[in-house]
């Protein structure tokens, strides 16, 4: 990508393709096995244009899981007693 380019439906379709090509010429068997790609909610990503896209290369899309707490713990609010306790 050059520098600046804004990321639309249209160019991650390309990229799409680009990417679809690629694993055609170096792994010719992973497009009989299937991709399965990670989305998140962004809108190339969301895009009818990108469905469309994508049915048409049969791969599935894993849509990323909303934020939660208790399904991603973080421990940052550990630092604060951490650093009080080692002072």
């Amino acid at each position: 990508m050059t520098r600046g380019t804004t990321i639309n439906s249209e160019v991650y379709c390309r990229t799409l393709k680009k990417l679809k090509r690629a694993i055609q010429n170096k792994r010719c068997g992973l497009l009989s096995s299937g991709v399965v790609l990670l989305h998140d909610k962004a809108r190339p990503h969301t895009a009818i244009r990108t469905g469309e896209v994508l049915r048409k290369f049969k791969w599935d899309v894993f849509q990323h899981p909303r934020y939660n707490p208790d399904l991603a713990p973080s421990d940052f609010h550990l630092f604060t007693a951490m650093k009080k306790w080692l002072g």
